[in-house]
């Protein structure tokens, strides 16, 4: 049953899938822009090109005929999918699926317009006089998100109307590939934030993970604990949502869908068509299986009989304070000093302020409180220092 797989996008999270993947006797291609990203380094081959090149993504395709493809990021020639699952190659999810979901504008007007899923009023702009308009119609203060971003990047919030230049530029600035447009969102008073990490199967039932809490900074999280504490009707009206918007988008694999907590309800707020950066929680052995290993199952449809919660958890995450090469990480003797403790190195070749470089994991029973694993998480991982040969 080997799958020859082909990974676009190669960072952390993919390193992880293609572990898993591997587990289970597949063959790896891993793609990104540059040499040595951390899926390469375990995968059986890998390829330099510029995904946003549809002439290249057509040239690595014809050379490694994958049965399977599996986009890791945003910035791909998505629309190129189509012609491959014409081809024969399955697209993980789906080719309709990775096109949505890599923009957030198609994905936000199918869950809003066509599926009617409750969200925040949102409007695009692709000038700075349109920019202005749509800010002064949904109201300060808004969330500004380019259309095609990661990771956070180019997101910010307009508090007063001095922001509203520097929001644009700074979103024009974060936008990945060649989408400059924007989303203006009201912004919602939310009491938390959770991640419903949700797995469609070829020949089974929709599953959900427990849900996954998470604090995000600069539009990217900094850790996540499961379970998180939700009302049994907020979670039942987040699970209708979040089976909603994976059949429309149709595909297989394991999704991950954010939601606002409010005191009037749930909103959806985004959706992943793979592995989430806040699901590294399940690293720290939370559940039976982890979401990469949920992830390569559901991709080659084998079967996942259940998902079941085994301890709670927490992440947090190592930033790198500054630009430099051949980073070197001190403090992980003392970290691993404490009891149910793991630290994963991404082993990115170079770093950069607020670059994501490494996680440290923490679990405990499911009858102490998961917010001072957390915290436990966070002292940790602020132990660890990045320095630079």
């Amino acid at each position: 049953m080997q799958k020859k797989v082909m990974l676009l996008g190669s960072g952390e999270l993919g390193k992880e899938v293609v572990i898993a993947l591997q587990r289970l006797g597949q063959h790896v291609i891993a793609v990104d822009s540059y040499e040595n990203a951390p899926a390469m380094q375990v995968a059986h081959e890998f390829e330099v090109i510029n995904m946003l090149d549809g002439a290249a993504l057509d040239r690595i395709v014809s050379k490694h005929k994958p049965d399977l493809i599996v986009p890791e990021i945003e910035a791909i020639r998505t629309e190129r999918f189509y012609d491959y699952e014409k081809q024969g190659v399955t697209v993980v999810p789906s080719a309709r699926a990775a096109n949505f979901t890599m923009n957030r504008k198609a994905i936000r007007d199918l869950a809003s317009r066509e599926l009617g899923l409750r969200t925040a009023r949102y409007q695009y702009a692709t000038t700075p006089d349109d920019f202005k308009k749509a800010v002064s119609e949904i109201g300060i203060p808004c969330v500004v998100k380019p259309l095609m971003s990661s990771s956070g990047k180019g997101q910010s919030v307009v508090k007063t109307e001095a922001d509203i230049e520097k929001s644009w530029t700074y979103a024009m600035e974060g936008s990945r590939g060649d989408y400059k447009e924007v989303i203006v969102e009201e912004f919602i008073k939310f009491d938390s934030e959770i991640t419903l990490l949700t797995v469609t199967q070829k020949n089974g039932p929709t599953l959900f993970c427990p849900p996954i809490g998470h604090r995000q900074e600069r539009g990217d999280y900094q850790e996540s604990w499961q379970p998180c504490a939700i009302s049994e009707k907020d979670l039942k009206d987040a699970e209708d949502m979040a089976d909603k918007v994976t059949k429309a988008l149709t595909g297989y694999g394991i999704w991950g869908i954010e939601f606002f907590l409010t005191a009037k309800g749930v909103y959806f707020s985004e959706l992943s068509p793979r592995p989430h950066d806040t699901g590294m929680v399940t690293l720290a052995n939370t559940q039976n299986y982890n979401e990469f290993e949920l992830h390569a199952r559901a991709i080659l449809g084998l079967p996942v009989p259940n998902i079941e919660l085994i301890k709670q958890g927490a992440s947090a995450v190592v930033l790198a304070a500054k630009e430099g090469k051949a980073p070197v990480y001190k403090g992980i003797t003392e970290v691993l000093k404490n009891r149910n403790t793991d630290v994963k190195i991404f082993n990115k070749p170079t770093t950069r302020p607020y670059r994501r470089m490494a996680v440290v994991l923490c679990n405990d029973d499911l009858n102490t409180d998961v917010l001072k694993t957390k915290e436990k998480a966070v002292k940790l991982a602020g132990q660890i220092e990045i320095v630079h040969r």
